[in-house]
């Protein structure tokens, strides 16, 4: 691990496309792909712990069931017999859901399916296993008192971020090359920067979500993929709709793998470093933000080095996402919450310090937000960030060592703002630190630009390609 070559590349190396043009083919099967899958975990996850359920003889019977329908030609969904993985926060037929908490009881009846999960079923995607999330999924990077410490693909010593960690991780190794994951603050993007992969927040009510997040509309669900063309297939399977789900939007009109090699010619894209906020920003990430913002020009877009005109939102972020953290516990009993990861007990006992009020005013703080980017994509189309201003720091701590803040949003400024607006936002590879590990590009559009997003990420990955670190 930690080097930019694969040792030697095999079906577990391959993307999702790859993988259906060599069963169409006949030359590659589900099986083969599978198990190819199964021994990476069975190599790899020991070093960085990405899954918590691993399901090898359930994964094996899905995929020769997909065998034999490629071998009719008659493939059933569009990601039939794609080794995926769920994060542990879905609800899973036939899988413990224990959201990385041990006052959850495992000994129970699973017989729901999320409805990313049942769309991932009903396109017959093979399930390998379930992947890791800090506790209730709260914070931004991975551990918990139930799954330990997930750890990064490219330096085992540092955090995969979170708090959709596990999925990063896995799909950076080629244990699936696909994972769903989660996002209320940043959680699938946080960890794609920090393991070098491909993730999308996509607007709010895209993918639907049930049950409702306690943390409200401030919750996504998420692709995490290996590429970009695998980020769009992904959203057209999750984009299908789901009764459930009161929010959800229309079903989209056409695929988002439409149009993915358009370009960004004409686009205008603005480019911030600290969203005008102030932050720090590592000069090793500076660099690569800004080198990947001129790659843009060259590729035919206006850049302009341009701030929102936004201030932080984060005391408001913290009233919503620490109240919905509490509501999230109002259940347990005081032996339980005894269990809990000592963050999230803290951040329950400061939501339940909130007022209606307090609710209400950072409800307003965060519409008068989003009215702001709505006028500031009225001149950009498109506005690049950082996805987080720092490499990857020590595995095992909320934030990095000698930080005077206890708290994950004191070093994810450029995420947590776009849960707050429902914006689609994706992070994609952008080059690396001297100590080899993975930056991240944040590319951030209007509410419904979710294409948009999707082709400029495209636009970028076709003119720097990238790879995945060395498993060996």
């Amino acid at each position: 691990m930690g080097n930019t070559q694969p040792a030697a590349r095999t079906a577990a190396d391959l993307t999702a496309t790859e993988l259906l043009a060599g069963y169409a083919a006949g030359e590659l099967s589900p099986v083969e792909a599978t198990e190819a899958a199964l021994r990476r975990i069975a190599d790899a996850d020991e070093a960085v712990n990405a899954y918590f359920l691993v399901d090898a003889d359930r994964a094996l019977e899905q995929a020769r069931a997909s065998e034999q329908r490629w071998q009719r030609r008659e493939p059933a969904g569009r990601l039939d017999g794609v080794p995926t993985s769920i994060k542990d926060i879905f609800l899973t037929k036939d899988w413990p859901t224990l959201r990385g908490s041990r006052t959850i009881d495992p000994h129970q009846q699973w017989t729901v399916d999320a409805p990313a999960v049942a769309r991932l079923r009903e396109h017959n995607a093979v399930f390998v296993g379930k992947t890791t999330t800090p506790e209730l999924a709260w914070k931004g990077v991975t551990d918990s008192p139930l799954h330990g410490i997930t750890r990064n693909p490219w330096d085992p010593t540092r955090t995969a971020g979170g708090s959709s960690g596990g999925a990063a991780a896995a799909v950076a190794l080629g244990m699936a090359p696909l994972a769903i994951g989660t996002d209320g603050g940043g959680s699938v993007r946080i960890p794609a920067a920090f393991c070098g992969i491909v993730a999308l927040k996509a607007t709010y009510g895209r993918i639907p979500h049930y049950p409702a997040s306690p943390y409200g509309t401030l919750a996504h669900a998420g692709p995490m993929t290996t590429t970009v063309t695998e980020t769009a297939l992904m959203l057209d399977v999750l984009s299908e709709p789901d009764s459930r789900d009161w929010s959800a939007l229309e079903p989209p009109s056409g695929s988002f793998v439409d149009g993915l090699d358009s370009g960004v010619r004409g686009l205008r894209i603005a480019v911030s470093l600290d969203l005008g906020f102030g932050t720090f920003v590592d000069p090793e990430v500076s660099r690569a933000v800004t080198t990947a913002a001129r790659a843009f020009e060259e590729l035919g877009a206006v850049v302009e080095d341009v701030d929102p005109g936004i201030t932080d939102p984060v005391e408001d972020f913290h009233v919503l996402w620490f109240a919905g953290a509490a509501k999230s516990v109002e259940h347990l009993t005081a032996e339980q919450r005894e269990l809990l990861d000592p963050g999230l007990h803290e951040i329950c006992q400061q939501g339940l310090t909130y007022s209606a009020q307090d609710y209400l005013e950072a409800t307003n703080t965060r519409m008068l937000l989003g009215q702001r980017m709505g006028a500031f994509h009225q001149t950009y189309d498109l506005l690049l960030t950082p996805t987080v201003p720092i490499p990857a720091f020590e595995a095992g701590l909320e934030v990095p060592a000698g930080s005077p803040n206890p708290r994950w949003t004191s070093w994810t400024p450029f995420t947590y703002p776009f849960n707050m607006t429902q914006q689609p936002a994706a992070s994609i590879p952008c080059g690396l630190t001297a100590d080899g590990l993975p930056i991240g590009l944040q590319i951030v559009g209007p509410r419904h630009g979710d294409a948009k997003v999707l082709r400029a990420a495209r636009a970028y990955e076709r003119a720097h390609p990238w790879q995945r670190p060395r498993t060996s």
